[in-house]
């Protein structure tokens, strides 16, 4: 057994070094070697522990629940962003960026050990089954739901198209209501948007494969609504904002620039660099457009806020981003899940890193945060996080408000960019200088 284990992460091993290392002269000479042989005592070390557990611990072990914790501890020991993904974690992951699923078409929480519906997606099986806001899931197929988790619960919900699923529904005093619904493909919203009389807001959610495409269709949709001469400009809200994929990233930058760099990565191997730029044609037809950000506002969101900041496309309003600049590639291992690790930094246009710093704001407001909330809405950001990368631009910040009050009249971020797109507030940073910007 101990020879079968050592193999197995021998092999996980070679798999990774063969995807970041193909240089003929890092296989060369004693040191060489000597690195070699130490490496494999290490394994070698490894193949005693896991023996040493299996024979004399006091309950029996599950061996592949060891050999992926030490997998999974062998990645977290680089940064927080490098991890391990369990072959279920991979399949969750890929529904996370394709933003299409099989399932009901709900977005629900959790509410005294019951799932609370937020509110029923429109056109989606569970809009069209009757399913309200405020309706509480209390059996899902005749099983009940307290003491399952938010996540157990949704992915029972989950499941291949056109299979039905029983709901009982407490709706109000009045009896439980048994509802079918057939699951159908959902698409995850990404991009939300309405017209503030004549400013055109856009709030993206996360960076899925269905971000862009969403964000040309809301750019559409405000213009039909608001007349040209009418359309003050836009604002897209980034607040708490985790990221997602990079492409989608570049995309949406791109849909305000006209050319010029968007962002650039830069692994550990500099010839393995990247350099992504603008394509012509901005969607928006120069309309100005101010970004809000708040400390939940990270990776994706940070590279966006920064090449529109740079290139003096945008007005940047709110509180410091999360600081996350390092960028995640996944690598498939067959049937045995994927490798999330950090394989490069990203920098802005202005050559800038953000790591562990974040985007500053051109304007900063800061929320009115209720009593009970204070202490308890700021994001700890990415330079608190232990093991993360150190910053290489400037002191490193931590994190910092990521409040949005629920009612809209009481989001002073929101209504602040209003208020300037409108030209009822005045600020020297809008609009920007377009000759301040960046070499293109």
């Amino acid at each position: 057994m101990r020879r079968t284990s050592i193999l197995l992460l021998g092999m996980l091993l070679g798999g990774a070094a063969g995807f970041v290392v193909s240089q003929p002269a890092l296989i060369t000479g004693d040191a060489i070697a000597a690195g070699k042989s130490d490496t494999y005592r290490q394994l070698n070390l490894f193949g005693d522990v896991f023996e040493r557990v299996k024979s004399d611990y006091v309950e029996e072990p599950d061996d592949a629940a060891l050999v992926e914790s030490a997998i999974n501890g062998m990645l977290t020991s680089l940064d927080p962003h490098s991890s391990y993904l369990s072959p279920k974690d991979y399949r969750d992951m890929q529904v996370q960026t394709r933003g299409e699923f099989g399932g009901l078409g709900i977005e629900v929480t959790m509410e005294d050990g019951l799932v609370k519906v937020v509110t029923p997606i429109d056109d989606t099986p569970a809009a069209r089954a009757g399913i309200l806001p405020g309706d509480l899931i209390t059996h899902l197929d005749g099983e009940p739901v307290k003491g399952l988790t938010l996540a157990e619960a949704v992915e029972k919900m989950r499941g291949r198209v056109n299979t039905p699923i029983e709901l009982t529904i407490q709706r109000g005093e009045g009896e439980p209501l048994k509802i079918t619904v057939v699951r159908d493909i959902i698409q995850i919203r990404a991009v939300r948007f309405n017209s503030e009389d004549d400013v055109g807001y856009i709030r993206i959610t996360q960076f899925n494969e269905q971000t862009f495409e969403n964000l040309k269709l809301a750019i559409e949709k405000l213009e039909q609504e608001i007349p040209a001469d009418r359309l003050k400009g836009f604002i897209i809200d980034l607040r708490n904002n985790p990221g997602g994929l990079l492409d989608q990233a570049i995309a949406v930058s791109d849909t305000f620039l006209d050319r010029g760099e968007i962002v650039s990565t830069r692994g550990r191997n500099l010839d393995e660099s990247q350099r992504y730029n603008a394509r012509s044609g901005d969607l928006t037809k120069g309309k100005p457009v101010i970004v809000l950000i708040n400390g939940g506002s990270a990776s994706a969101s940070e590279i966006v806020a920064g090449a529109l900041q740079d290139h003096r496309r945008a007005t940047i309003v709110g509180t410091r981003s999360f600081g996350k600049g390092s960028v995640q590639t996944i690598i498939p291992l067959g049937s045995n899940g994927a490798l999330r690790l950090t394989t490069a930094r990203y920098y802005t246009p202005s050559g800038r890193s953000i790591q562990a710093t974040g985007i500053e704001p051109d304007i900063v407001v800061e929320q009115d945060v209720p009593e009970e909330l204070r202490g308890q809405t700021t994001s700890r950001g990415e330079a608190s996080l232990r093991g993360h990368l150190e910053s290489q631009d400037g002191e490193e910040q931590g994190g910092s408000s990521a409040y949005i009050p629920p009612d809209k009249a009481d989001d002073k971020q929101l209504n602040y960019a209003l208020d300037l797109l409108r030209g009822v507030q005045v600020h020297s940073s809008f609009p920007p200088d377009p000759n301040a910007s960046v070499p293109n």
